[in-house]
């Protein structure tokens, strides 16, 4: 059951109901009510895998019991545990997602020697959701090792916190010393919050629907046919996947977290209007920050301190390892590990000049717009960004180089239809996210339309309603529905 279906409307529309009449301001039985909730979500996604989140939960809330009585008095000890959880975290992620990937290598291997393997034997079912739960898991266990936290006693809290159903599937990954101190305090019904909630749902469902599903026929268009299709064709479907990633991916993110505001929690942003960073590392802090913050507090900064002796080349080499670590995660295959690497050797320059951190935010001049010169940085950080995704989007490296090949054959045809491009209409609603964006952005904002419904008058701000809830459902029947892009890892 997708969040951008009819059916998850009507389940969380149950589940507000329960939460807020029958048992409001009763915590501890929203808790379960949250619990139960979130394993019907799971179990609709795949059932049988529910004894894996099950199993994992139980693992690691007894880990993390054993690390917070041995961290102050036996340190080593609790050393000891916090890696045993760490691997285990591991090793549930190396098992389930990248197993198959290792030993079809393998086969692959001993097949160009002669010899013959089932490849069925290692045909493992990926669960749903596996690498955003088993995040949590294994931060949850290395915060308690840092002392940043206590272990959770509750049982239940500690289940609702891995197995959260808004952000199940796809996150945002929450942080526990920020997630379970909500599971802990009343939550009464919030006028203001859920309304907020409500409003960021309906923005991303539009993102997701009329945007991102439209933009997806422009691009199975450009990928299904490329062999006829110039390079200009090409060119213009890799800028646009990169588009139709953002608006598919922040549309889960947003209607996740407006799920969360119905039910009364705080969960963490995952898009900070990326596509207005000036240099790709300026877009990395905004872009899946849950993702990206974790792997720079539990990767990036301890590899930075182990090679400080290397300076400038040690830095490069723990940025290297990180977007590596980065692709890897999406998805086991070759074309993410290039993808990681690719966008890791964009860092280096920014490295030897000293500019991987930029201080100053970026501001509109006096007609409201980007100056010039960061104009031009976005544009050149957008183009760079799209080149790499492009490549995730192929099934091999041998179909990437293909696709890519096109860019050099007859770029410029000598005529050019443009109108010959399914989702071309989607062009404008892009043009308008941007707009609301750029907007969000210079006046800080949490998201596109946060700002919208104390701005604007009444009237005018329920037309805006009317017209964004119409132009998705006019969109969600004239477009073949589509599972969000994220689901698969």
């Amino acid at each position: 059951m997708a969040l951008n279906s009819p059916g998850f409307l009507l389940f969380l529309a149950v589940v507000f109901f329960l939460y807020y009449f029958p048992l409001r301001e009763k915590t501890r039985a929203q808790n379960i009510l949250l619990l139960l909730a979130s394993y019907v979500f799971y179990g609709m996604a795949g059932w049988k895998m529910l004894p894996l989140l099950a199993g994992a939960t139980a693992a690691f809330w007894g880990l993390g019991l054993a690390v917070g009585k041995t961290t102050a008095e036996k340190p080593r000890a609790a050393s000891i545990l916090c890696f045993l959880g760490v691997c285990m975290g591991a090793g549930i992620l190396l098992y389930f997602k990248y197993l198959n990937f290792f030993t079809g290598s393998f086969t692959a291997l001993f097949r160009s020697f002669g010899f013959r393997v089932n490849e069925k034997i290692f045909n493992i079912a990926v669960p749903a959701g596996v690498s955003f739960f088993t995040f949590r898991l294994i931060s949850y266990i290395t915060e308690i090792y840092r002392q940043k936290m206590k272990p959770e006693k509750d049982a239940v809290i500690f289940a609702v916190y891995a197995a959260f159903f808004p952000a199940m599937m796809a996150g945002p990954i929450d942080r526990p010393g920020a997630f379970i101190p909500q599971l802990k305090n009343g939550r009464p019904f919030r006028y203001g919050l859920a309304v907020d909630g409500c409003r960021q749902i309906l923005w991303g469902a539009f993102k997701k629907i009329a945007v991102a599903d439209s933009l997806a026929r422009a691009v199975d268009h450009a990928w299904d046919a490329f062999p006829p299709l110039s390079g200009i064709y090409i060119f213009i479907a890799i800028l646009v996947y990169a588009m139709q990633i953002y608006t598919d991916f922040s549309g889960y993110s947003d209607m996740a977290i407006g799920a969360g505001k119905l039910l009364g929690f705080r969960i963490t942003a995952n898009f900070k209007y990326p596509f207005y960073s000036r240099n790709i590392a300026e877009f990395w802090r905004n872009w899946h920050i849950s993702l990206t913050s974790w792997l720079t507090d539990y990767v990036f900064m301890p590899l930075s301190v182990a090679f400080r002796n290397g300076g400038k080349a040690g830095l490069v080499l723990a940025i290297m390892i990180n977007m590596l670590l980065v692709g890897m995660w999406h998805e086991a295959k070759l074309t993410w590990a290039v993808f990681g690497l690719y966008n890791g050797i964009l860092f280096i320059p920014l490295i030897l000049s000293g500019t991987f951190v930029l201080k100053n935010k970026l501001k509109a001049n006096k007609y409201g717009l980007p100056p010039l010169k960061d104009l031009a940085g976005m544009i050149l950080t957008y183009v760079l960004f799209a080149a790499g995704a492009g490549l995730t989007r192929a099934e091999s490296i041998g179909q990437a180089a293909e696709y890519y090949g096109r860019l050099w054959n007859d770029f410029l045809p000598r005529s050019f239809a443009f109108s010959e491009i399914p989702g071309k209409k989607a062009i404008l609603l892009v043009m308008a996210v941007l707009v609301f964006e750029w907007h969000g952005y210079t006046h800080n904002w949490e998201y596109a339309v946060a700002g919208a419904g104390a701005s604007l008058p009444r009237a005018l701000r329920w037309a805006a309603y009317l017209l964004v809830a119409l132009l998705t459902a006019l969109f969600f029947t004239a477009n073949v529905p589509r599972q969000f892009i994220y689901f698969q890892f």
